[in-house]
């Protein structure tokens, strides 16, 4: 019995996602939630699992294709049943609406809560000698395998061993379909073992591959004759780039901010240096050593209490109640640039952890952010928001509201530079904070007190034991 699979609704209301790549292939058998896909849509890189044990018979799409919810993705062959076609619901119908059904058939599976894929049987059995077609299909010679991983080359030999699928990131297996290049071929330096864009070049740099474009809607597209400089540069005079993904989301995100709340920042330039002198104790402290606390983690426990006594920055105008919402808890979300783009990832809680448990726990969703497995759940419910520009050597800018949230402070480089100490002229460390606040719910003289505070603390970091 053939059973249709369409593209569910992934649990964040959006129209549809990219298919990043297949992780089984045609003929393949699965199991019953195994990964069988990654989709990448506006907010995250999701892993399909299978709702079905059966025989992969079709796949509708292939990696790269944007596909609506509702289309149908993939179809199983399933077994005990006669080889005919039993379709999933109808792409009119929204996705998990009742469907008439015969009695011995089953409704669309909801992937939505769905188990991560077993460990013993969650990836394909698929033949390692696969490998080796694909290296001729993508017209590469022999040189291709002599660069591969000695344990690829002896896996070509058997039969029916299963094969791990490479660990990257979407830019690097993007990389590597625009060089032609199967990752299963590469061998991984990056931590955990995952594949990145460097060993992508080198591998390709090895076997003499050079990058082709995939699609015209990918190739560069010139509006002017290019000018001999950059022709003897070999750059483009332009080139399009489909607005999609994550960078679609943040645009249609920033824009409903900037247009929906009414956006005031103020700044305060402040003394950090005994911030930066207890960080540097903390550091040489062996009882803390494995502990990553940096000026972002004081930051953000300077703002759990500061909320506390200016709590009309962690609350939300409820527009459709015609209703202020003001949170009991602070869910801190962290902005992180990726290479997929802006996400902005909370921790859940922040007002209930210790400085320690904070910078372990924006540690781990900066190292989440980075490999591109920041799930949408994540990314949902914050109260109120971080951005450290003061990574990139900038001092202030006026960072746009995360959409529902009351607040968001951008933290500033800490500089090295003359200052007023104590009647005299020294050099300190010194650093500018920029809050932005949305005026329908916080007045000028909140918004300076809730900034007054948090600068107060990273001044001198003592004070922190006098508020509750």
């Amino acid at each position: 019995m053939i059973q249709e699979f369409r593209l569910p609704d992934l649990g964040e209301g959006l129209p549809e996602a990219e298919l990043v790549q297949w992780l089984v292939a045609e003929g393949d058998t699965v199991t019953l939630n195994q990964t069988i896909a990654e989709v990448e849509t506006a907010k995250a890189v999701v892993e399909l699992p299978s709702p079905h044990a059966g025989v992969v018979s079709k796949l509708h799409a292939q990696a790269g294709d944007v596909v609506a919810v509702g289309s149908v993705l993939i179809a199983f062959d399933l077994p005990g049943g006669n080889g005919t076609s039993e379709k999933a619901p109808s792409a009119e119908a929204p996705v998990g609406a009742p469907v008439e059904e015969k009695a011995e058939e089953k409704a669309q599976p909801n992937l939505v809560g769905y188990g991560a894929a077993p460990q013993s049987s969650g990836r394909p059995q698929r033949r390692a000698r696969a490998a080796a077609a694909s290296v001729s299909r993508s017209g590469a010679d022999t040189a291709v395998l002599e660069a591969a991983p000695h344990d690829v080359l002896h896996a070509t030999e058997t039969v029916d061993v299963p094969l791990e699928r490479p660990k990257s990131t979407p830019p690097v297996r993007k990389l590597a379909k625009d060089l032609g290049i199967d990752l299963g071929l590469v061998e991984p330096t990056g931590q955990g073992g995952i594949i990145t864009r460097g060993d992508v070049e080198a591998y390709a740099e090895r076997v003499g591959t050079s990058v082709q474009p995939t699609s015209a809607a990918e190739e560069p597209v010139e509006t002017a004759p290019s000018s001999p400089a950059a022709l003897a540069a070999g750059r483009e005079r332009e080139r399009r780039i489909p607005i999609r993904g994550v960078r679609k989301h943040t645009a249609e995100a920033m824009v409903r901010s900037a247009f929906t709340a009414p956006h005031v920042t103020t700044f305060l330039t402040v003394d950090v240096t005994a911030t930066t002198e207890l960080l540097a104790s903390l550091k040489s402290d062996r009882s803390l050593e494995g502990h990553r606390i940096g000026i972002l983690a004081v930051a953000a426990k300077a703002v759990c209490l500061a909320l506390a006594r200016t709590p009309e920055l962690n609350s939300r105008w409820d527009e459709e109640h015609g209703e202020i919402v003001e949170f009991g808890y602070v869910n801190l979300g962290i902005a992180a640039a990726t290479l997929r783009g802006l996400v902005v990832p909370n921790v859940r809680d922040a007002d209930a952890m210790t400085l320690v448990e904070l910078a372990d726990a924006i540690g781990e969703l900066a190292q989440t952010a980075r490999s591109g497995k920041t799930s949408p759940a994540e990314m949902m419910g914050g109260t109120f928001s971080i951005t450290n520009v003061g990574v990139f050597g900038v001092d202030a800018g006026t960072p746009i509201l995360n959409p529902g949230e009351a607040g968001i402070l951008a933290l500033g480089a800490v500089r090295r530079q003359p200052w007023e100490h104590r009647g005299e002229i020294a050099l300190r460390d010194v650093m500018t904070l920029a809050l932005s606040f949305d005026h329908r719910l916080v007045d000028g003289e909140q918004g300076s007190r809730f900034l007054a505070d948090v600068g107060a603390i990273l001044r001198e970091p003592g004070r922190a034991m006098l508020l509750r």
